[in-house]
């Protein structure tokens, strides 16, 4: 199995820019993909962002596209994600999912994205 930590959130003012890392640990040799999700508390979570872990592939939410940008490194494991153009009702807690072969999904335990208005 893998370990998940994500780290990078805090608040930030409307408008402004965080960079989010999670960093996997463990079996990394069986991941193949990497991605985030967000959620607002008492909503559902959705997905913003996904990259292979050769970084060739890229997905992203239509709400995503155009202010976030993930990027991945592969040898170390870690998947990145620029965030810019923060708004307030940007759902405020972030999950990074991790996908090894022949597991469900590992996901971490969340960071906190709060944008001040």
């Amino acid at each position: 199995q893998v370990q998940v930590v994500e780290s990078g959130g805090g608040l930030v003012q409307a408008g402004g820019s965080l960079r989010l890392s999670c960093a996997a640990s463990g079996r990394t040799f069986s991941i193949y993909t990497m991605g985030w999700n967000r959620q607002s508390p008492g909503k559902e979570r959705e997905f913003v962002a996904s990259i292979n872990k050769s970084g060739d592939t890229t997905n992203y939410a239509d709400a995503a596209k155009g202010r976030f940008t993930i990027t991945v490194d592969g040898a170390k494991s870690t998947v990145y994600m620029q965030m810019n153009n923060l708004k307030p009702e940007d759902p405020d807690i972030y999950y990074c999912v991790v996908y090894t072969y022949g597991n469900p999904p590992e996901w971490g335990q969340g960071t906190q994205v709060t944008v001040s208005s």
